[in-house]
């Protein structure tokens, strides 16, 4: 089975121009890896991600907030250009986050605001491997101290890199040495 790559990232606000020429390569990266791609279906650097793949000819998932596609393009204001399969939830933003975060194996940070920062707390609190791209702006210069601050092991591991093909390599090295492990709970909240 292919392994299933999670790139959540700022879907508005102010984004840089490296940051969506960092997460489009992200995409191409993943998909030359041979990976599947899978973001929230929404605008910005996870879109970036989805035409990086589809443009290098991955494969693409997204997860929608809304419950059809009348509601994905005219609620949720969100693309369907490069997906390959769009998987409706009807859970709204806050509730697809949770579905998003558990059919990935891994998970890469991009950018990131609230949303973004609630997906990291769900695979961190769920021990997935999570890939950081540095450089992106956002929350990814802060994760460092808030997983300090969090001080909770959850068997989740982190990697770090500013080149996105770097980074895909350093994430499935790592998703690799993890994958067969048994997960980790830690119920102290």
């Amino acid at each position: 089975m292919k392994i299933k790559v999670g790139v959540m990232g700022s879907a508005g606000g102010e984004m840089a121009k490296n940051a969506l020429e960092k997460s489009y390569l992200l995409g191409r990266a993943i998909a030359e890896k041979g990976c599947v791609l899978v973001t929230g279906g929404c605008p910005g650097l996870p879109f970036a991600a989805t035409k990086g793949a589809n443009d290098a000819g991955g494969f693409t998932i997204g997860i929608s907030p809304g419950i059809d596609l009348r509601e994905h393009v005219e609620l949720y204001k969100s693309p369907t250009e490069y997906l390959d399969v769009l998987i409706f939830t009807g859970s709204g933003l806050m509730g697809r986050e949770v579905i998003g975060v558990r059919s990935c194996d891994v998970i890469i940070i991009t950018g990131g605001r609230s949303g973004t920062l609630g997906e990291f707390c769900i695979a961190y609190d769920e021990g997935k491997p999570i890939g950081v791209l540095e450089n992106t702006g956002g929350i990814t210069s802060r994760l460092p101290d808030i997983v300090e601050a969090i001080k909770k092991d959850t068997g989740s591991e982190i990697v770090y890199d500013d080149d996105p093909y770097l980074l895909v390599e350093k994430i499935l090295e790592l998703y690799e040495k993890v994958k067969n492990k048994p997960r980790h709970y830690d119920a102290s909240g």
